[in-house]
C-alpha cells in the first residue's frame, strides 16, 4: 500500500486524514536524568557549639581571630578592615579602643552619630520600657501608640503639608519607597538624580546614586537618568553663582523636555550633596528646580538621609533654600542619633491622600518598629530640649575660621566649605589636581595620611579628594578646634609626602 505524505497541516493544525507515524506527532523530549546530588553535611551538633560564647570577655587575639575568620567588610575589599580600631567604648564625642587609644569622631562615623556616645537618660529609659512592654508590632497588622506620637511630631517638624509618614529602617529603604511612592503616585517611571551624589546601596537607590558606587549594581534597573550638578568637577556653567545657576537651570529644562515631562515621576537631589563634598546649591538653583517640577508636574524628593534633624544649622537642609517645599522628604541618621535602625519618608497631604484608597505598595518587616521609634522619640525631643541645631549654627563661624586657615596653610589643600556642622576639605597634588578620584585607589601619599590621621587620634570616613569634617553635634568649641589641630598635623605629613613642603 502506498503512502503519502500530508504537505502542511497535521498536529493540532489543520489538514484532514491519519497521522504519518514520526511526523507532527505530539513531541517527544530528551528523557530527564536528575544529575546526582553532591551531598554534603548540613547537621550542626549544637552540643558542639563553643563556651568561648557564654565567656564575658574575649582576648585581643581570639577577637581578631573571629574576625579573620568569619567577618566580611562591605563596599571594600575586607582585607581594608583587617587593622580597623578594636573600639570599645565611647564618651562625649571620642571613641576608645581596647588598647585605651582615644579617638575624636570626626565625621559622626557615618555621618549619623549626631548625638555622640552619652546617650540621653529619656533614651535609654524610652527603649527598656518599649522593650519590656510590647517589644515588636508587625505595622501591617498593628498600629502603636509611639508610631503615632512620631508621626505627629514630625508634621509639626516639616514645614507645609508634609503630614504622611512611613518609617523604613535605613536612609537606603527610605530613598527606595520614596522612588516606589513616586512612580506609583504619578505613574510615571523616569527619575532624575546627579551624578555627584549617593542614595543608598540597594540595587534601586544604588542606580538612583550618581557616584562610582553605582557601578556595582546599575545592570538591570531601569528609569534613572543623571543630571549634572550646579558644580561639575570639570567646568563651569558660568562665571559667577548667578551665571552658573542660570545655565545649569535651562541645561535641564532641556533635559527634561527631551526625556519627556510625561516620562519623569521625580526629581531626587540630596538637599546638600554630602559624601560628593558638602556642596551647598548656588543661589536660586534649588528654588528653580522646585519651578520647572511645578511647570512639567513633576514630584521633587529631598534626600535629607544625612542633614536632616539639625546638621546644617537648620531643622532641614533644603530651610537653607527659601521658598522650596519638597513633595517627599526622606531622613534616617539624626532621626535616632544612629543608637538605633529608623528612617523616615514624609509626603505632602494629597499623596498622602492618594494613598488611603490606593495601595502604597512598599513595606517592610521592621518598618515602624516600635523599639526603635521609642528611641527616635526621645531623641528629637532631646533634639528641641538642649537646642542642638542652634548650637550647629553656632559653631558654622568655627568652623569656616578653622578651615579658612588650613586652606591658608597646605598646598595640599583647594579649597573648603562648611554649613552648620558639615564641612570638607579638597585635596590636591603638586598639580593642583585632586589628589585621586574618588573610587581610589589611593596613592601612597593619601596612604601615609591616613596614617597620620588614624595617629593623631582622627577617627571617621576617610573618602579622598574630600575630607569630611561633621564631628557629633554636641561637640564644644574646645574640642571642635583640638579635631582641626589633629587633622592640621595629619596634613603636615601630606604636603611632605606630595613634596609640597621640606621633608
Amino acid at each position: 500500500r502506498q503512502r503519502a505524505v500530508r504537505r502542511g497541516g497535521g498536529g493540532g493544525g489543520g489538514g484532514g486524514g491519519g497521522r504519518v507515524p514520526g511526523v507532527n506527532g505530539h513531541f517527544v523530549p530528551d528523557p530527564f536524568v536528575a544529575p546526582a546530588l553532591a551531598a554534603k553535611e548540613n547537621a550542626v551538633e549544637l552540643s558542639g557549639i563553643s563556651r568561648a560564647h557564654w565567656e564575658a570577655t574575649w582576648s585581643d587575639a581570639e577577637v581578631r581571630g573571629a574576625q579573620a575568620a568569619h567577618v566580611v567588610g562591605t563596599w571594600g575589599a575586607t582585607g581594608a578592615i583587617a587593622e580597623a580600631p578594636l573600639l570599645e567604648r565611647g564618651e562625649g564625642v571620642y571613641l576608645y579602643d581596647r588598647a585605651g587609644k582615644q579617638y575624636l569622631d570626626w565625621t559622626s562615623q557615618a555621618i549619623c552619630t549626631n548625638l555622640g556616645y552619652d546617650v540621653p537618660a529619656a533614651v535609654v529609659e524610652a527603649v527598656t520600657a518599649q522593650l519590656v512592654k510590647l517589644p515588636m508590632v508587625y505595622g501591617g497588622l498593628g498600629v502603636t501608640e509611639i508610631r503615632c506620637r512620631m508621626a505627629a511630631l514630625l508634621a509639626e517638624l516639616l514645614p507645609g503639608d508634609i503630614e504622611g509618614f512611613i518609617f523604613p529602617s535605613s536612609g537606603n529603604e527610605a530613598n527606595e519607597a520614596a522612588v516606589r511612592i513616586a512612580r506609583r503616585y504619578t505613574g510615571k517611571h523616569k527619575i532624575l538624580t546627579q551624578y555627584r551624589s549617593y542614595h543608598g546601596g540597594s540595587a534601586t537607590t544604588l542606580a538612583a546614586t550618581g557616584d562610582f558606587r553605582r557601578w556595582f549594581a546599575e545592570v538591570g534597573a531601569t528609569g534613572f537618568v543623571k543630571m549634572f550638578n550646579p558644580t561639575p568637577f570639570k567646568f563651569q556653567w558660568g562665571e559667577d553663582e548667578a551665571a552658573a545657576t542660570a545655565t545649569a537651570l535651562a541645561a535641564l529644562e532641556e533635559q527634561i523636555l527631551l526625556e519627556g515631562p510625561n516620562e519623569i515621576a521625580a526629581v531626587m537631589l540630596e538637599s546638600v550633596v554630602g559624601a560628593g563634598g558638602v556642596l551647598v546649591a548656588p543661589e536660586g538653583y534649588m528654588q528653580g528646580v522646585r519651578a520647572l517640577c511645578d511647570k512639567y508636574d513633576i514630584l521633587l524628593v529631598a534626600d535629607e538621609v544625612m542633614v536632616g534633624f539639625g546638621r546644617t544649622g537648620k531643622f532641614w537642609g533644603f530651610q537653607h533654600y527659601p521658598g522650596v517645599l519638597p513633595d517627599l522628604v526622606t531622613s534616617a541618621k539624626g532621626l535616632s542619633a544612629a543608637y538605633l535602625p529608623l528612617s523616615v519618608v514624609g509626603m505632602r497631604r494629597p499623596i498622602k491622600e492618594f494613598f488611603e484608597t490606593t495601595p502604597l505598595g512598599w513595606g517592610a518587616t521592621y518598618q515602624a518598629h516600635p523599639v526603635a521609634l521609642a528611641c527616635a522619640y526621645e531623641c528629637v525631643k532631646h533634639v528641641l530640649d538642649n537646642d542642638i541645631v542652634q548650637h550647629a549654627a553656632a559653631l558654622q563661624p568655627v568652623m569656616e575660621q578653622e578651615i579658612a586657615a588650613i586652606v591658608a596653610k597646605h598646598p595640599s589643600v583647594r579649597q573648603g566649605r562648611a554649613l552648620g556642622l558639615f564641612g570638607c576639605l579638597d585635596l590636591v597634588d603638586r598639580h593642583g589636581h585632586y589628589v585621586q578620584p574618588l573610587q581610589g585607589p589611593s596613592p601612597e601619599p593619601v596612604l601615609k595620611f591616613r596614617q597620620a590621621l588614624a595617629e593623631n587620634g582622627i577617627y571617621g570616613l576617610v573618602r579622598p579628594p574630600y575630607i569630611h569634617c561633621a564631628p557629633p553635634l554636641v561637640i564644644n568649641e574646645h574640642e571642635l578646634r583640638d579635631g582641626f589641630a589633629r587633622v592640621d598635623k595629619a596634613l603636615d605629613v601630606l604636603d611632605r609626602e606630595l613634596g609640597l613642603a621640606p621633608p
